[in-house]
């Protein structure tokens, strides 16, 4: 009896670094229990336009009207951009899984009925205009259950890449995922291409190639412990991070010390170092071999960052996958979520966010 099941899904991806819309045409293949495969066959990033960005960055200060119409107008962006991608290719997903562009993210575990989180790209916008039944929405539920709504991608972690004791993934936000005493356990760790990208604008790069500007930076003492005193590195466990934190936390220090852009970026990325280092020993089994830690998002390509963290956990075996699936495996993963979504199972974990139990996110908009 072949009890093999197939999905061909397409995963939209809009991170908080603004570095564009990422488009991956996944399958997956699922034989036995939790048994999955899968393959990236077609991926794009679409960069945005300026015009684009800086409706993106002004939305979350713009009127209620502006924010919903933002949301409509990014739907329908996004569809026709979906819609061209799926022609080029001459491919017909099973159903297009949709993370949208986080404008608000503010989960309160202690007053839920504080708690908000808000991506635009409105999914039926996407819908009508690839003609694919669309799923987007992941987070809501789960911070309405009193979870941080983030991160998202552990449970693809453990059913996609078992392997690695550690996913990393250095995108605007640093986030991490293990399996600590039989349960998966995840969350963010502190701000990272959201840092780096702004440190290279300064100085008229659209981002740090290879990491060359930190590299030649000094370190400062100074700047070093006054990031890593913020309250938010007070604890361990499921917490979540938003682009409000970094303006209102992060962005101000990078700005208050009067030192080089490159002293201050050589200095962000011992700052993520060290806490990847303080996250590590918090989720480290006890085991004698070597561990294996899989790093995807832009951050992989900065070569200074890698080689500093490798001097931070000397004890763990850091693999950077190729290109693609660096750049591609959140989109992936949030195509894996939607599969999840599909067949009525769980695919957000209480163990990551700290919800009130394990739900199932995600709103599906029938073609």
């Amino acid at each position: 009896m072949n009890n093999k099941e197939t999905y061909k899904v397409l995963g939209v991806m809009s991170g908080t670094s603004l570095d564009g819309l990422d488009l991956a045409f996944c399958t997956f293949e699922k034989e036995g229990d939790d048994n999955w495969q899968y393959e990236i066959s077609e991926a794009i990033t679409l960069p945005y336009s300026d015009d684009w960005k800086e409706k993106l960055v002004s939305v979350e200060t713009a009127s209620a009207l502006d924010f919903v119409k933002a949301d409509w107008q990014l739907g329908n962006y996004i569809g026709d951009r979906i819609r061209e991608f799926l022609i080029e290719h001459k491919i017909t997903p099973d159903f297009i899984a949709s993370h949208g562009h986080t404008i608000f993210h503010q989960p309160d575990k202690y007053q839920i009925e504080n708690s908000f989180t808000a991506q635009i790209g409105n999914g039926a916008c996407i819908a009508t205009r690839t003609s694919c039944t669309t799923i987007n929405d992941f987070r809501i539920t789960d911070v309405a259950l009193g979870g941080e709504g983030a991160p998202l991608v552990p449970i693809g972690d453990d059913l996609l890449f078992s392997e690695f004791d550690y996913c990393l993934n250095l995108g605007g936000i640093a986030n991490i995922s293990a399996n600590k005493d039989f349960k998966r356990l995840a969350f963010d760790v502190c701000a990272c291409n959201m840092a780096l990208n702004y440190l290279a604008r300064e100085k008229g790069m659209e981002f740090d190639y290879n990491g060359e500007m930190a590299a030649e930076g000094n370190f400062k003492k100074d700047l070093f412990e006054a990031i890593n005193q913020l309250d938010f590195f007070k604890t361990q466990g499921p917490k979540s991070l938003g682009k409000e934190w970094y303006l209102a936390e992060v962005l101000p220090l990078l700005k208050r010390f009067p030192y080089d852009v490159q002293d201050i970026a050589h200095t962000f990325v011992h700052h993520i170092a060290y806490q990847l280092k303080q996250t590590c020993d918090y989720l480290a089994n006890e085991k004698q071999e070597k561990q294996k830690m899989l790093i995807t998002g832009g951050g992989a390509h900065h070569q200074f960052l890698i080689q500093t963290l490798k001097q931070y956990i000397p004890n763990v075996e850091l693999h950077i996958p190729d290109k693609t699936l660096i750049e591609f495996k959140e989109a992936l993963i949030f195509a894996f979520l939607g599969v999840l979504r599909w067949k009525g199972e769980v695919n957000t974990l209480a163990s990551v966010t700290g919800a009130k139990k394990d739900s199932i996110g995600g709103a599906i908009h029938l073609s």
